[in-house]
């Protein structure tokens, strides 16, 4: 199982609504870092929602349920997508304030590449993060 860090701007879509779709088609990516990471993705791989904007925080726990594939609302071949099921909301928001005042983050792509909306996590950030939330 790998893991993996989704950004989300919670005013276009945020936890909150995928919860209640129980499932999404998570699409709109265009970056070809960020797609390559889509293309990695298989089912049972876990992924940290992450809000953007003003909240800037670690929300929510999903679930990849698909393998990824070009993107049925695109003219692209390139663009692909991937399914998503809720798993649970976090105890406790990780903001990214607190990921970057953390050494043992130095190293996540995230806190080195802030503009990319996914991006992987070993084992240990998950952990870590999951920690910090208080889902440890």
């Amino acid at each position: 199982m790998a893991y993996w860090i989704l950004k989300t701007e919670p005013s276009t879509y945020s936890f909150d609504q995928l919860e209640r779709d129980r499932s999404a088609v998570w699409d709109g990516v265009s970056n070809p870092l960020a797609l390559k990471h889509l293309r990695e993705m298989h089912p049972g791989d876990e992924a940290l929602i992450y809000h953007t904007g003003d909240e800037k925080a670690v929300v929510g726990l999903a679930r990849v349920t698909s393998a990824a594939y070009p993107d049925p609302k695109a003219k692209d071949p390139k663009l692909v997508v991937v399914e998503l099921k809720p798993i649970k909301r976090l105890k406790g928001p990780v903001t990214l304030a607190a990921i970057k005042a953390e050494p043992a983050f130095q190293d996540l792509a995230l806190v080195r590449m802030p503009r990319l909306s996914v991006v992987p996590a070993t084992a240990a950030h998950w952990k870590k993060l999951l920690a910090m939330a208080g889902n440890g």
